[in-house]
């Protein structure tokens, strides 16, 4: 396996660098990355960086010739505009299994998200729970999941990993929100008393997982999975560790979540809301 060609897009994101730094200490001797950024890590000498649209067809008919295992990280967020979500998460997705299609790949990872199943309203999750996803992020994950099943048997074995929010070094996005509260030494208020489970993932035990797929016989890795931690706590328990660890003498702070969220959806009709909706409306009751 560590002499196979692996390709990675979205290698510059966030899940994409920490998915490098891991292959290239399991010794992995040619990994390339695709991104419509900039490589921008110390480790910008061992691979193959090309700044590369996934939108673009042609360019990754060309990109893709001798590569082995492709593993799909790149999207558009769902802060991005809807053409944009729809053109690079579906789109993107399609170009990517036709190019691979037509180069021979044997391996196609695709990296899509929990956020498929829209609001729970009954826990367990398996994978065949029923996708409802809201929004037009969720909307189109499902999408190019859709993209990826008509692919499986066309000589191309296909791993869907559906993982819960991934966390580690390089995250950023909706937690930057918390890390600012943090460091400033403030309280932080909850949506609800935080004291819901919230299953969180470790970007590394994602990285286990992708790798677990490239390496499982066909039959295995064919299908669909859900990635989540197996060690959890409370969504109060959490986010209260990061203040202890910071050391500031701060807590957090919970309201009671149906008043918050209304007033979220006041601040997101007007287009100023500092999250979307999938999040505060599962924030507690994951």
């Amino acid at each position: 396996m560590i002499n196979k060609n692996i390709l990675i897009t979205g290698g510059s994101g966030f899940v994409g660098i920490n998915l490098i730094r891991f292959l290239l200490r399991q010794k992995f001797n040619s990994i390339t990355s695709l991104d419509i950024m900039d490589f921008d890590y110390p480790e910008k000498g061992l691979i193959n960086h090309h700044n590369c649209d996934i939108r673009d067809k042609n360019v990754l008919i060309n990109r893709l010739k001798g590569i082995d295992c492709v593993i799909h990280a790149a999207a558009a967020l769902p802060s991005y505009k809807k053409s944009d979500i729809y053109s690079t998460d579906v789109g993107g997705t399609s170009n990517l299994l036709e190019a691979a299609s037509y180069n021979g790949v044997s391996r196609f990872v695709y990296i899509s998200t929990n956020v498929v199943y829209g609001i729970p309203d009954s826990f367990p999750i398996d994978e065949n729970y029923e996708l409802k996803g809201k929004g037009d992020y969720a909307l189109a994950k499902i999408e190019s999941e859709k993209k990826c099943e008509e692919f499986r048997g066309k000589e191309m074995c296909i791993t869907i990993l559906r993982p819960n929010v991934i966390i580690g070094p390089e995250r950023l996005g909706v937690f930057s929100i918390f890390y600012d509260w943090v460091t400033s030494k403030k309280n932080f208020p909850l949506i609800g008393m935080g004291d819901n489970i919230y299953q969180m993932l470790d970007v590394e035990d994602l990285c286990d997982a992708i790798l677990l797929s490239l390496k499982a016989e066909n039959e295995i890795a064919n299908d669909n999975y859900n990635i989540a931690g197996e060690v959890y706590a409370t969504m109060r328990e959490d986010y209260q560790a990061v203040m202890d660890y910071a050391g500031y003498g701060k807590r957090i702070i919970g309201f009671p979540h149906q008043p918050v969220i209304w007033i979220i959806k006041i601040l997101e009709y007007f287009h100023i809301s500092p999250v979307y909706s999938w999040i505060y409306e599962t924030a507690a009751i994951y």
